[in-house]
């Protein structure tokens, strides 16, 4: 009998699981079959850089069957729906694809038409988002057109992909326009939902910190409304107003639409609930989710899906074996945030472990946590060539492991883990 595992998605949660599930299957009866409606993969930690002229476009982006290993099919096309009673995808090409398990990693869109305005005029021309290939790209030249005014970063709602992105936008903005020589002829916003700079208490502190310490000024709870382009205002829904000459927003997000076409399957935002420590939807047993597309409690961001992908493959495994499933995943999320001036910090976090202070990845670790510093800088600019060559393949990465380590932190106590 030949067990039919059907991926959606081939960013980097689909990806990785198809890769590790075909290395592990690598002389079974298993078919593994990975869909998406393009074939484009995006490095997406890259886009930060694009606006500020630190990365090419054409350099984070690669062909997405090329990084799936011999052996697995790739189907392009969209989705229709899922029918989970009979286990079936349907395709938007009109074939149907039968399956023993299902794997949904097809991520989180942005839906900018569902805030007021942001579409309209001024779209593309003083209201951008760096959360696409077209808009960072766009963004590049607007940016270097800006010598004073009014530049405004704003978080529409969460969740969003990579909470510590807009923030890291403002701080790269703020070393621009001083590598520039004209820091002093702009000030910069940040307006966020939230009633701080971040979710987690130590690390928003810390976070709310810099901003003050950079000279940006930090709006709080915040909840838009509407875009006006041609006047420059961001209006929330109780009508405050925030003026600007350039906005760099981050829309609302959303699952794929196809999980709204899927009986059973998503929640109003058409994420997908999610058991938080096994990854099996609660929609059927042989539907798992991996990456952004879940609603699980923990950022959208890559070392999630990482993390995730590891618990994943043994999950599946045992389902097809007739096992009881792991429940392993912590939560484990870690970031690197740019802070400008070739610096960034490090936060290591899981579902009951605010970001702490410490080492990493342990005591004798080369990385400070909640600390700004040149090695994590390099770090993230390391973590591209990680990710084409290590984390995509579905390789472990060593001395990285899919649960938080108390090792090297330092506890609320004041001792630090050994």
């Amino acid at each position: 009998m030949v067990d039919r595992i059907v991926v959606l998605g081939a960013g980097t949660g689909g990806t990785l699981i198809a890769n590790r599930l075909r290395r592990r299957y690598a002389d079974a009866a298993v078919t593994i079959t990975v869909v998406d409606q393009d074939d484009r993969h995006v490095y997406q930690p890259g886009l930060l850089f694009v606006p500020f002229g630190l990365a090419d476009p054409g350099e984070i982006v690669k062909p997405r069957h090329e990084q799936l290993h011999h052996g697995i099919e790739f189907r392009l096309s969209g989705v229709d729906s899922v029918q989970t009673e009979s286990a079936e995808v349907r395709l938007s090409d009109g074939s149907v694809l039968g399956y023993d398990v299902l794997i949904v990693a097809t991520g989180a869109q942005l839906l900018p038409g569902e805030t007021e305005g942001m579409t309209g005029p001024g779209w593309m021309d003083n209201v951008f988002t760096f959360y696409s290939l077209e808009g960072a790209t766009a963004l590049h030249p607007a940016l270097e057109r800006m010598s004073g005014g009014r530049l405004v970063i704003n978080v529409v709602d969460l969740p969003i992909k990579c909470p510590v992105a807009p923030l890291e936008f403002a701080f790269l903005a703020d070393w621009y326009f001083h590598e520039r020589g004209i820091r002093d002829q702009i000030d910069i916003t940040y307006v966020t939902p939230l009633d701080a700079a971040f979710t987690k208490p130590v690390a928003s502190e810390r976070l709310g910190g810099l901003l003050t310490e950079k000279r940006i000024e930090l709006v709080t709870e915040f909840n838009t409304g509407e875009v006006d382009g041609p006047g420059g205002r961001l209006i929330s829904y109780d009508d405050r107003v925030v003026p600007f000459d350039l906005l760099v927003t981050v829309p609302l997000h959303g699952g794929a639409d196809f999980v709204g076409r899927s009986p059973g399957l998503g929640d109003d935002l058409n994420f997908i609930p999610t058991d938080a420590h096994t990854l099996q939807s609660h929609a059927s047993p042989n539907v798992f989710v991996l990456g952004d597309a879940a609603n699980v409690p923990i950022s959208k961001a890559g070392s999630v899906t990482h993390f995730e992908g590891e618990t994943l493959e043994r999950n599946v495994t045992r389902f097809l074996a007739g096992e009881p499933l792991d429940a392993s995943y912590d939560g484990h999320a870690n970031c690197f945030i740019e802070t400008g001036f070739h610096k960034a910090m490090l936060i290591d976090f899981n579902y009951d472990t605010e970001p702490l202070p410490g080492r990493f990845p342990g005591r004798a670790g080369p990385m400070p946590l909640l600390q700004e510093s040149r090695i994590n800088h390099l770090g993230k600019l390391m973590f591209q060539s990680l990710y084409w060559h290590a984390l995509l393949p579905g390789r472990d990465i060593p001395g990285i492991t899919a649960a938080m380590s108390d090792a090297g932190k330092r506890q609320p106590s004041g001792k630090e883990a050994p």
